[in-house]
């Protein structure tokens, strides 16, 4: 690749040519600080944070955009550039909600912390019209208050360039600018999937999950009920960065004690019911292959994933496997066989649940998932509302000792904990499902061609002299992407596993926000992932099968995988939905029906 040599404050840097100022700069390790940028996503240069001066130019340049030439000079921080970001930070100040100190992003804000880097102590200088705060909570995974907006737009990009939806983007114009859905529809009357991916993006406060840690505490402080949790495999690769620990660090020892200290009375782990999942998504792929079922089968472990099917796909509801989301299985066994072998009524069971995902809050609520005659799940938080409320508690996390989770809801297999990695059901699923068909143990555990963070991935194997062909995606762009090629027959699997979120649930709408510069430098997919395989690789049992509590489960309680018992706790149905919800809005003459925005 050719280089260009340019000067950036008097010294040389060689870049590739095509490279932004922004992407010289960086090599040489010079920050230029934005606010919209997110590199491949939304490069559109809104914000103007990102100037910096250059020879010959006439006014100062927008460097996310803006390509480098032969001989180019650069200036990033003259007094004129840090002016210029200091005008625009007290400009977007002017109509924000500055009520910081209440704001669940203080301390996490990428504006906060840049009118701190900046020397913006004089807040209101231009203030204005204040943006009204209007509070958008009709969805149930998520608020949006577009007082603390600031009209980046990156939320709107990757809705649309990155997950292929597109139900919210900018209205109006001018100031009356915000971000929100078509017709001033709530959010929760769109085909939002409640994946997050906007909030994870959001460089201020003006999209965060709806909070549920108060009803957590709640459970916890009621001497009647019996309150367990159950975590899943990416938190502990996530949750370390709330506490400033670096990206891709396992803190599942920490977490457990964490969790203790909070008053749960038990602590486990949804690797568990992950390794249950596979046995019965194993078994089930296998009957459908050997009895002429719906092929391909696609996995049900991911909300978002099954709400976009449902939504943009309800003519491959069949295809998804009727297994129920690790997280639901836990919460149907949890009140079923855990609550007999404690002797506890199901009705004094709160079941919490930890995930790195929004999505999570919207499953708990479908139809189908109280197999007990109670929710299987009662209430779920993201990764960043556990750290939230172990902050609120006063507990040293970093100081506490690694604790291990309880029994016997607590043991699971290095096959359970790489679900949280994209391509990691389908690893588990096969490791059980060619043992099963061979009788033979296998040599080999890694199936490497459906790891990394790659959007889509496909790979052939020969099991028992049946070629099996799989796929996998993450992302749900990438998910649109492979299933029309599929549904135009220019693709056959037998078995694909769909991610809702890039990468898999390590990087889940609910996982510890990292700002922009980090995100477009930084893999933060692949070193959360890696923390999970590394879990694996040193876990003694690496097969859901060989999970000594699962077995004694079936041998105890369900029978054998599908059975009828298995099957009422453990599989769901799905429903066929519209792409938003249609109605019929009247202006002078003309009826216009909203159906597919």
């Amino acid at each position: 690749m050719e280089n260009i040599t340019i000067k950036i404050n008097g010294m040389e840097v060689s870049a590739p040519k095509g490279s932004t100022i922004l992407e010289a700069a960086r090599l040489a390790h010079i920050e230029i600080p934005t606010l919209c940028f997110l590199k491949e996503i939304n490069e559109i240069g809104a914000c103007r944070i990102c100037v910096v001066e250059v020879k010959g130019a006439r006014s100062l340049v927008v460097s996310c955009v803006y390509p480098i030439n032969e001989g180019m000079e650069v200036w990033t921080n003259t007094p004129k550039v840090l002016e210029s970001r200091r005008k625009t930070l007290q400009l977007l100040l002017s109509n924000h909600d500055r009520k910081c100190l209440s704001c669940v992003r203080s301390g996490n804000c990428e504006l906060q912390q840049l009118c701190k880097e900046l020397g913006v102590t004089d807040e209101g200088y231009y203030d204005g019209e204040r943006t009204p705060s209007v509070i958008d909570d009709s969805a149930v995974h998520m608020i949006r208050d577009n007082s603390k907006c600031i009209l980046c737009r990156r939320c709107s990009a990757v809705c649309e360039k990155v997950q292929g939806i597109g139900v919210i983007g900018a209205n109006h114009r001018g100031f009356k600018t915000n971000i929100g859905s078509a017709f001033e529809m709530g959010l929760g009357e769109t085909s939002c999937v409640s994946c997050g991916q906007c909030i994870a993006v959001c460089p201020t406060g003006a999209l965060t999950e709806k909070d549920y840690t108060a009803d957590v505490f709640a459970a916890i402080a009621d001497p009647k009920k019996h309150v367990i949790v159950q975590t899943a495999p990416a938190v502990r690769a996530g949750l370390g960065e709330e506490f400033g620990l670096p990206i891709g660090t396992d803190v599942e020892g920490k977490m457990a004690a964490a969790l203790r200290r909070l008053g749960f009375d038990k602590v486990f782990d949804t690797n568990f019911s992950a390794d249950l999942t596979i046995m019965e998504e194993a078994h089930e792929f296998l009957d459908r292959v050997q009895n002429g079922g719906v092929l391909p089968m696609i996995t049900s472990c991911s909300p978002g994933w099954v709400k976009y099917c449902e939504h943009y796909f309800p003519d491959m509801t069949e295809n998804l496997s009727t297994c129920k989301s690790p997280q639901q299985m836990f919460g149907a066994i949890a009140k079923s066989y855990y609550a007999e072998k404690a002797g506890i009524d199901p009705k004094d069971i709160v079941s919490v649940s930890v995930m790195p995902c929004t999505a999570k809050k919207f499953e708990i609520g479908r139809e189908n998932q109280d197999a007990n005659g109670v929710p299987d799940v009662d209430i779920s938080i993201t990764t960043r509302e556990l750290a939230r409320m172990i902050k609120k508690a006063g507990i040293r996390f970093l100081d506490l000792p690694d604790e291990k989770f309880d029994d016997p809801l607590g043991l699971g297999t290095g096959a359970a904990v790489i679900f949280g990695a994209t391509g990691g059901v389908m690893e588990a699923a096969l490791r059980t499902a060619v043992e099963t068909l061979t009788g033979e143990e296998l040599p080999k555990l890694d199936f490497e061609e459906v790891r990394g963070t790659k959007g889509i991935k496909e790979a052939t194997y020969n099991v028992a002299g049946m070629d099996v062909k799989v796929a996998v995606a993450s992302g749900l762009g990438n998910a649109k992407e492979l299933l029309e090629k599929v549904k135009a027959g220019e693709a056959d699997y037998h078995f694909i596993e769909i991610m809702g979120c890039p990468g898999g649930c390590v990087n889940g709408g609910g996982q510890p926000q990292q700002p922009g510069h980090v995100r477009n430098t930084t893999d933060i997919r692949g070193l959360r992932a890696k923390v999970l395989y590394n879990i694996d690789s040193a876990n003694p049992i690496r097969k859901s099968h060989e999970n000594p509590a699962i077995k004694e489960l079936y041998a105890a309680y369900l029978g054998q995988p599908g059975s009828e018992v298995a099957h009422h706790l453990l599989h769901t149905t799905y429903v066929k939905r519209e792409i938003n919800k249609k109605f019929t809005r009247e202006v002078p003459n003309i009826a216009i029906e909203v159906g597919d925005y």
